[in-house]
C-alpha cells in the first residue's frame, strides 16, 4: 500500500480545497506529522455522515502521522452555525460529557490509542497512537478581556461577515447570535493551541470549514509571523519551512447523486452507535445506495484498493448488486467487526431468498396484553418506523408495500392474530429491502 497521504486522498476522492500543496507534501517527507479534525458533542452518536472525515483520520494514521480527535466540550456550548438556519440546541456540561464518553467508542473503531488492542489488518496503525482532546481544557477558564487583546485584534469583521457559516445564514434572513458569530475565532484559536501543545500542523474538515481553517492557518501567522529575509540570511534560517506554518485540507460535503443529504434517511439518522442502529441496518443502508454512488462511497468508505475497485466498477447491470453487498460488507466491518458484517450478510441473503429467518433482523416487542386488545398492522408499521404516520402506513398497506410472512396484506384494518405468530414471531417487510421481527413479550 502507498503511504503518500496526499496521493491517496486525492485519488479515492476525498480532497476539495488545501492550503499550500507544496508545502505540505514537503512537511510529510517527514513521519510523525500530526492532524486534526473536531467533532462537537452534541448528539451521543455521530451518523454516517461524519464518517468522511473519521476516514481522513484512519488513512493519516495509516500514512505513519499521528491523528488528532478534538472533541468540542467547549465549543459545543455555543454551537457551530455551518450549514444551519437556526442555533442549536444549548446543552448543559452533564449532557455534553455524556455525549463525549458515548462517541469515544466509535473513534476506537477506526484509531489507534495507546493501550487499544490491534487486529491483524490494523497493524500499519501502530507507531503513532491517536489522540483524543477536549478544547474545554483550553476555553473555559478564557479570561475574555485578554482574549479580545490579544487574539481578536487579527480578525476583521468585514472579512468575517463574507465566511459562508455567516453569510449563506444572514442572507436567508436568519438570526445569528453574537454567541454563534464568536464560534469561527474559536476555532481559529483551537488550530493555534493544539500547534502550540501537540505540535499540530494540518486542520482537516468539510468544505463548510473552509473559512474557519483559513482563519485558524492566518491568525498563527500573525501571532508567530515569520522571520524577515535579513534575519533569515543572518540567522542561517531555512526560509521556506517554519515550523510554525499550519496547512489545511477540505473534503467536499457528500451528498447522494439524487441529491440527499449524507447520513440521513426516510427512517431518519444512519447512527454509527450499534445501540441506536444495529449493524444489520447498518448493512442495508450501504446495500441501498444508488447505483451512480457505488464506486465513490467504495473509494471513500472502503479500504479496498484501488484495483479491486476498478474490477467492481466494470460490472454492470445485475453485478452492480454484488458491488453494493461488497461495499456494505466492507464498511459494516470497519464499524462493527467482521464478523457483525458478514452475519449481516448472510441475514440478508437468507431473508431475500426465502431460506430461512434469522434472529438477527431488528425485532420489535409487543406485550400479551397488546396483543390481546387487538394489534393493528397499522399501528406496528409505525413503530416498526415503516412510516412516520398512520395515514402513511394506510397509504403503503393500499399500495402493496407491505408484506406479512412474506404475504402481501392490502387490508388496512388487518389486525395481527395467533396465527401470524405461528413460528414465535410474525415478520414484517416493507418493500424487499426493510425486514422486522415482530415478537409477543
Amino acid at each position: 500500500m502507498s503511504h503518500d497521504f496526499i496521493q491517496i486522498i486525492k485519488e479515492r476522492g476525498f480532497v476539495h480545497q488545501m492550503t499550500d500543496e507544496d508545502g505540505l507534501r514537503k512537511l510529510l517527507e517527514t513521519k510523525g506529522q500530526t492532524a486534526y479534525i473536531g467533532f462537537d458533542c452534541t448528539a451521543k452518536s455521530l451518523h454516517v455522515g461524519s464518517l468522511l472525515q473519521i476516514m481522513l483520520l484512519r488513512w493519516w494514521q495509516k500514512c505513519g502521522h499521528r491523528p488528532i480527535v478534538l472533541l468540542g466540550g467547549g465549543t459545543t456550548k455555543i454551537g457551530d452555525p455551518s450549514g444551519k438556519d437556526e442555533s442549536r440546541p444549548k446543552l448543559d456540561d452533564d449532557a455534553i460529557l455524556h455525549n463525549m464518553v458515548s462517541l469515544r467508542d466509535v473513534f476506537r473503531k477506526f484509531l489507534h490509542f495507546e493501550g487499544d488492542a490491534v487486529a491483524n489488518e490494523d497493524q500499519d496503525l501502530l507507531g503513532h497512537d491517536a489522540l483524543m482532546v477536549n478544547n474545554d481544557e483550553w476555553l473555559k477558564d478564557i479570561n475574555y478581556i485578554e482574549f479580545l487583546r490579544d487574539y481578536g485584534r487579527h480578525f476583521s469583521i468585514n472579512r468575517m461577515l463574507t465566511m459562508d457559516s455567516v453569510k449563506l445564514r444572514l442572507e436567508r434572513e436568519q438570526t445569528l447570535s453574537f454567541l454563534e458569530f464568536n464560534y469561527m475565532i474559536l476555532q481559529a484559536y483551537d488550530f493555534v493551541e493544539l500547534n502550540k501543545r501537540h505540535a499540530c500542523r494540518v486542520q482537516m474538515g468539510g468544505s463548510d470549514q473552509w473559512g474557519n481553517i483559513i482563519n485558524g492557518v492566518e491568525l498563527q501567522r500573525r501571532k508567530n509571523p515569520r522571520p524577515s529575509l535579513a534575519d533569515a540570511l543572518s540567522n542561517a534560517l531555512d526560509i521556506p519551512t517554519s515550523n510554525n506554518e499550519l496547512f489545511g485540507i477540505t473534503s467536499p460535503l457528500l451528498t447522494t447523486s439524487s441529491g440527499a443529504k449524507m447520513g440521513k434517511t426516510a427512517a431518519g439518522a444512519v447512527w454509527l452507535n450499534a445501540d441506536l442502529l444495529k449493524p444489520y441496518d447498518y448493512w442495508q443502508f450501504w446495500r441501498n445506495t444508488e447505483d451512480a454512488d457505488v464506486v465513490k462511497f467504495l473509494k471513500l468508505f472502503t479500504e479496498l484498493s484501488m484495483d479491486e475497485i476498478a474490477k467492481l466498477a466494470a460490472l454492470e447491470g445485475a453485478g452492480i448488486n454484488e458491488a453494493k453487498k461488497v461495499l456494505a460488507t466492507e464498511a459494516t466491518a470497519m464499524l462493527h467487526g467482521r464478523e457483525a458484517a458478514e452475519r449481516a450478510a448472510q441475514t440478508a441473503a437468507d431473508t431475500f431468498s426465502g431460506a430461512g429467518v434469522s434472529a438477527d433482523l431488528p425485532t420489535i416487542e409487543i406485550t400479551q396484553s397488546e396483543f390481546e386488545e387487538g394489534a393493528n398492522l397499522i399501528r406496528w408499521l409505525v413503530k416498526a418506523d415503516f412510516a412516520a404516520s398512520n395515514g402513511e402506513a394506510r397509504r403503503l398497506i393500499e399500495g402493496s408495500g407491505i408484506s406479512l410472512n412474506d404475504a402481501k396484506v392490502t387490508d388496512a384494518n388487518y389486525k395481527l392474530s395467533a396465527a401470524d405468530f405461528a413460528q414465535g414471531f410474525a415478520k414484517l417487510s416493507k418493500g424487499k429491502k426493510q425486514h422486522v421481527l415482530v415478537k409477543i413479550a
